[in-house]
Parts: structure tokens; sequence; C-alpha cells
């Protein structure tokens, strides 16, 4: 063979070596990346995770006013769209994390070229390679393991190129932005960008500063490294190297630069979002309760049930921020300013004080008292669980020790012995109040308490208390249905006496006000919270008819049917009383309240609505009859001081209540745009005040109704009119001024207990 040939066979040899290698090493390729596909390295997400990427998305809550109060968690992360982003921002992040972002399809070429060459040359320290695609891909997908090896984070770099192309197959790149901005973690308890914003800034995304956009796109890098709480001066360099890397993009000038770079960080809007801040607390964790129920009986699309910790919901309540602000500050003023510190003068000086038990065993009574308050605490379960015993526990409780306490002025750091803390607390005054409108049901304000972070129980929706002379209303709505009888009615204001059926006579007392003996119309004697008339009336009717009535008006907590309830023995729910006094302001109809219109998924796509149950509890002209026969409570009864008070001259029904021992006091008010009911009272029943003066519901509830419509009429936002309750349609042929019926009021009359009336 000639040299000429020998040499060509050569080249060929080397051609074909050449092009076999390289044909084997790209069918490698192929397969390599046809084996990631095939999920022969580890899982991949699929098409559908794609689609839809799984975060950990906050329920948000918002008001009927549109007013964000809160949310619920595991990361405090929600999603916004492209369009509300600061165009710093996104301009900010592009120049930092990905310069060529426009360009690429997931990953770019050059980044990698230069990362391989800085590390060939042993200067790898001018950036990553990953572009804002890749980084997404791995913020969305857990596709790395703890502690990998060398190989192990080589093929995970190529898994996320894989996803990376395939993100940008699926999204467009302002869609990329955004989810990249929603889901990285900012530090300080913030996830996502909407978060990060309001917990440094107090602002939303597209309201961002150009300082302020650098500063969030540069922690991003590393969230306590680049902390402006933690290490400000880094935080610093950090945010001028993004704003020289968006002068050297073009993004601003060399001028903005200058004057920007010099501006110190500013964190005095820097605030950690704390779920037990904000309004509507004791509303938001009611509501928690009943979304996690909805929750288990609704599916998503995949058949899970959808979770409010995850699922980013967004959940549109009937709450206005504006009431719920209004009312939150009367309860404050009223038992912060006036109330409370009456209360604390009322027992001062006295040993057994707030508890009202006299006599020698008093000082006993008090003590059995506290240690079942010791055995309700979590302390005490935690001390029994450990096989404490109980007079040892009662040991550890009387040892001081160092402790934050509520008060209305602010929290007390002191040191104290948990028995004292619970005798502490057993001082407050608590107060709950629920507000609806008339004819929609729908609730706009709900303030369960005076302090949620102290005090978790709920006296809107929990607790049952007697509701005194509140439950009068019903008996009189029987009175007034039955057409026999109408507001200016007379009967005998004369001691009734019922033999009961186990031949007990029950004989109501009643406080004596001149009319004894005479004849009264059944607005003065309900004005007057009359118990006499009340047990005339409940003796013609019947305990069972009384109780048929409140159910019809949505009561469903126990009531015995005794003769009792016309005086208000009964223990009910605050939201239930609220409910039942509506049906005289929506016409005679009972609407369930409703606290929630509808739900939408974290696509916007609407997922439930809700509308309030309605029945027929009585006429609408019995209704009507009802709200003048309640006129007179505030006209001239027990809850005239709204009048001569507080300055109201309008048309107000309304109705106080007192319990035993003044431990209850009660109003419910009702004016032609609203229905709204307030509970004040110790947590203990056993603390009340010791006179009717201080304890009736006119003195601790009916100021919190009135200073929290005082703060309605002067929002001009809310447009709340002064107006009067609107007429049946059929109209009503009856007297309602029933000054004209009490001109026999000073003549004794003769009645026989027999007879009928």
């Amino acid at each position: 063979m000639s040299e000429e040939k020998l040499i060509k066979k050569k080249i060929f040899n080397y051609i074909f070596k050449f092009w076999l290698i390289f044909g084997l090493g790209f069918l490698a390729v192929i397969i390599f990346f046809i084996g990631i596909e095939s999920e022969w390295f580890g899982p991949m997400p699929t098409f559908e995770e794609l689609e839809n990427p799984k975060s950990n998305l906050a329920s948000e809550i918002y008001s009927v006013d549109s007013v964000l109060l809160g949310t619920y968690h595991i990361e405090n992360r929600s999603n916004v769209d492209y369009r509300e982003l600061s165009p710093y921002l996104i301009n900010a992040l592009v120049a930092t994390e990905d310069e060529r972002f426009a360009e690429h399809s997931g990953i770019d070429g050059k980044s990698l070229l230069r990362v391989a060459y800085g590390v060939m040359t042993g200067n790898a320290g001018k950036g990553g390679g990953s572009t804002i695609t890749q980084q997404l891909a791995k913020n969305l997908f857990t596709m790395r393991s703890l502690n990998p090896s060398k190989l192990q984070l080589v093929l995970f770099k190529f898994k996320e190129w894989v996803t990376a192309i395939k993100l940008e197959r699926n999204y467009t790149k302002q869609e990329i932005i955004s989810m990249y901005l929603n889901t990285v973690a900012y530090g300080s308890n913030s996830f996502g960008i909407k978060s990060a914003s309001s917990t440094f800034f107090a602002t939303t995304p597209d309201s961002l500063k150009l300082e302020e956009a650098a500063l969030l796109v540069g922690v991003v890098n590393k969230p306590t490294r680049f902390s402006p709480i933690r290490n400000p001066k880094n935080s610093l360099k950090r945010r001028n190297l993004v704003l020289s890397r968006m002068q050297k993009n073009g993004f601003i000038t060399q001028a903005v630069y200058d004057s920007i770079s010099a501006i110190p960080i500013d964190m005095s809007r820097f605030r950690i979002f704390d779920h037990t801040e904000g309004q509507a607390r004791y509303f938001r964790e009611f509501l928690r309760a009943q979304l996690t129920e909805w929750c288990k009986v609704n599916l998503k699309a995949d058949g899970s049930p959808y979770n409010i910790y995850t699922d980013g919901l967004k959940i549109y309540t009937t709450i206005d921020s504006r009431m719920q602000a209004h009312a939150e500050a009367a309860m404050k003023e009223h038992l912060a300013l006036d109330l409370q510190p009456t209360f604390y003068k009322h027992w001062e000086g006295i040993p057994q004080a707030p508890f009202t038990f006299e006599g020698d065993s008093a000082l006993r009574e008090v003590e059995k008292l506290m240690d079942l308050t010791i055995r309700r605490t979590e302390r005490y379960r935690k001390l029994r669980n450990a096989g404490v015993q109980f007079d040892s526990v009662k040991k550890i409780f009387d040892i001081p020790v160092p402790m934050k306490l509520f008060s209305w002025e602010g929290t007390i750091d002191t040191v104290l012995s948990p028995l004292d803390s619970l005798r502490y607390y057993k001082f407050f005054l608590h107060s709950g109040l629920m507000s609806m409108e008339p004819h929609t049901g729908q609730v706009r304000a709900y303030v369960g308490g005076i302090d949620y972070n102290t005090f978790k129980y709920d006296h809107v929706t929990q607790g049952r208390r007697q509701v005194g002379s509140t439950f009068k209303p019903f008996l009189y709505t029987l009175a007034m249905q039955e057409g026999e009888y109408t507001p200016c009615s007379m009967l005998p204001n004369i001691q009734p006496r019922i033999e009961l059926d186990n031949g007990d006579v029950w004989e109501p007392a009643n406080d004596p006000d001149g009319t004894e003996g005479q004849e009264i119309t059944l607005k003065y004697a309900l004005a007057k919270s009359n118990n006499w008339i009340s047990g005339r009336l409940i003796k013609r009717h019947s305990p069972r008819s009384v109780r048929t009535i409140a159910r019809k008006m949505g009561v469903t907590s126990p009531i015995s049917p005794v003769y009792s309830i016309a005086l208000g023995s009964a223990d009910l729910k605050l939201s239930e009383m609220v409910g039942a006094m509506n049906t005289y302001a929506s016409k005679g109809v009972y609407i369930q309240p409703i606290f929630v219109t509808h739900i939408e998924d974290k696509n916007g796509n609407e997922v439930a609505r809700f509308v309030p149950n309605k029945s027929e509890a009585m006429s609408e002209e019995t209704a009507y009859l009802m709200l003048e026969l309640m006129k007179g409570v505030v006209d001239y009864g027990t809850g005239r001081r709204l009048n001569w008070k507080y300055g109201f001259r309008h048309t107000i029904a309304g109705k106080t209540g007192t319990s035993n021992n003044q431990s209850d006091g009660w109003f419910m008010g009702i004016v032609p745009q609203l229905t709204t009911g307030v509970w004040t009272g110790c947590d203990d029943r056993s603390a009340h005040f010791r006179s009717l003066t201080l304890g009736q519901g006119a003195n601790m509830a009916l100021p919190v109704w009135a200073l929290y419509m005082q703060k309605l009429y002067a929002d001009t936002t809310l447009n709340f009119t002064k107006g009067e309750f609107e007429m049946p349609f059929r109209g009503m042929n009856i007297e309602f001024d029933c000054d004209k019926f009490n001109r026999n009021r000073n003549n004794e009359v003769e009645f026989d207990e027999d007879e009928e009336f």
C-alpha cells in the first residue's frame, strides 16, 4: 500500500472515530435526557404538576369593603399577578439574576460557558449560571436529596435544565417572573413578594420604590446574610450591588444610581406579620372552625379536600372593616375608660372581691372557686400528667414567676404567682357584640371579647349567658300575633299567682314604680320591664308556646318550658339573640346570620357561594307591632339614657336585660338599617356588681351600643341614615300613641286572678 493511501486511511479512521465518538456521545446524551424524562434517575414533575405547581399558599380573608382581615397559613404566602408588580422589581430581578432572561428558553448558554471557564481558570466568583427559570424549577419542585454526592448534584442540575425548558414551554416570560417572585423566601417569616412588601415596607408589590425593590431582590440570594434587620451593612451593600447591575444593564441612569445608592435603608415600617393581631380576631377564629368543616365535605377537582392553610383560597366575608373597627373601639372605650375602673372602685377594700359570697364561709367559697379555676388551666393539666398531686400543684401555683399580664393600659411585665394572676383576671369585665343587616342577614361586626391574645373565649357564638329581660319580646310577640292586643292595650299591674304542677305557687317579684294596682299599657310594661305583666302573659300563653316562638325566631339553645322564662331565666348565645331580634326588623322573616358570601380558589374561580336560610316566623304586622313596643324602651323605659346621655333623638327599638345578681348585662338595639346586640359581664358568674344601678344592662351593655352607633353615624363613608321603620304594605289601623290610654292609670283596679284577659 502506497504511503498516500496509508495517510488517507489514517485520516479516514480519525474521521470515522471522531464521528463515531461524537455520534455515540450524542446518542448517549439523548439517551441520558430520555432517561431523565423517563424518570430513570428519580421522579420528575408531571405535566399536571407543571400546569398547577404546588406551593403553600395562604388563604386570605377579605371584608365586604375589600380589606384583607388576615390569613390562614403555614407559610404566609399569597400570589400576585405580573401586572401587580412594580417595574422596578422586575428590572432589578432581571438585571441581577438573569440579564438575558428575554433571550433564552430556560437555559443561558453564555452563562454556562462563563461559569465553566471560571471553574477551569479558578475564577468562579462572577455569578452563577442558573437562569430565573432554573431557579423557579428548583423552588417549585423538590428534586434534590439531603447531603447529595457530587454526581447527584450534577444529575440534579440536568433535571433542573429539563424542568426549566418545560416551564418555558408552558408559561410566558411574565408568568415565570411572577411565579418566581411568589415562591421565593425573603426571611422574617415572609414568603412571596406580597408578604415581603408588607413585612419590610408596609406596602404592596406594585407600589415599591426603586430602593425598596432593589433591597428585596438582593435579600432573596441569602435572606439571613442580607437581612436589613440582622445585617443592615450587608443588606446595604447588596442593595447597591443590585442597583449597579440595573445601571449596567440600562434600567437606570448613572445619576439615578448615584442618588438612590446614597439613600440609607429605612426599616421604620418593618413589622413581622402576626396572625394574632389585627381586626376581627375572634371572628377569624370562629370562621377558621367553620371553614375547616367546610373543607372536609368540599373536594377539589382531583378529589382531595380543600385545605385553608395551603390552597390559597380567597374567603369573602360579610364583615365591614370600618364597622368592625368602630365596634372594637366602642367596646374598648366603655370598658377601659368607664366600666372597668368603676368595677375596681366598687370592690375596693373587700377581701372576697370580686366575688359576692357573704358570711363566714365567703373566703372558703372563694378558695373553692379558685381551686376549680386552677383545674381548668393548661399548666395544671401538664403537672397532673406528670404525676404531680393537687396539693403540690397548689404550692407550685403559689410560687412567683416572671409573666406578662394584660391590662387596658398595655402589657404589664411583672413577677407574680400563677394563682394571683388567675385572681387578677377574675376582675375583668368582658363583652361581646354582633351586628347584622336586617334584610340580608349579613353580619357586619363581630367582637367576641376584649383581647383575643389573653381571653380566647368567644362571647358571641361560644358563650351562653342568662338573657334576663331581653327574653321578654318573645313573650310579647305571642300577645301581638293573636290580634287581641296592641301596644296600647291595658292590663292591671297586679302580681299574678300561678299554681305549678307540683303544688308550688309562682309569684314573680317586681320593682315598684308607682303604678302598682293600676292599669298600664303593654308598651309601658315592656318599656319598664314589668315582671308582673310578663307573668300574666305567660300564664295565658304557656311556657311551651313561648319556647315555640323562640325556636321560630332562630333560638336553638335549650330552653326549659318553665314559667320563669318569662323573666329571662334561659341561657342563650348572643348570636342567637341578635338573629332573633332581627326578625322584627326583617318584617317577621327569620334570616339566619351569614358570615361569608363566597369563596374563590387560588385562580379566582368561585368554588362556593352562601345564602342565608330564611323562614317566616310571624306576620309583617306582628313584627311592626313589636318594633312599636320596643321603641318605648328607649323613649321612656330602661333604655332612655340613649336619649339624655348619648343624644339619640331618632327612632330606635331596643330592650335591656339584666340577669340574676347582675351577672349579665344585655342590650339589643334595632334601627332600620342594623340590628345589634351587646352582652357584658365577668367570665365567672359569681363576680359582678353588687348593685342594680351599676350592674343593669343599661349601664353595662347599652353604652357599648350607643358608642358604636355614634361612630357609625359619624362615619360619612357608611351612609347610615336615621329613618323610620317601614310600615306594613297593607297599612295598620291601630293607634300607637299610648298616652291617650293612660287616663285610668291613677285609678285602682280590681282584678280576678282567674279571669281570662
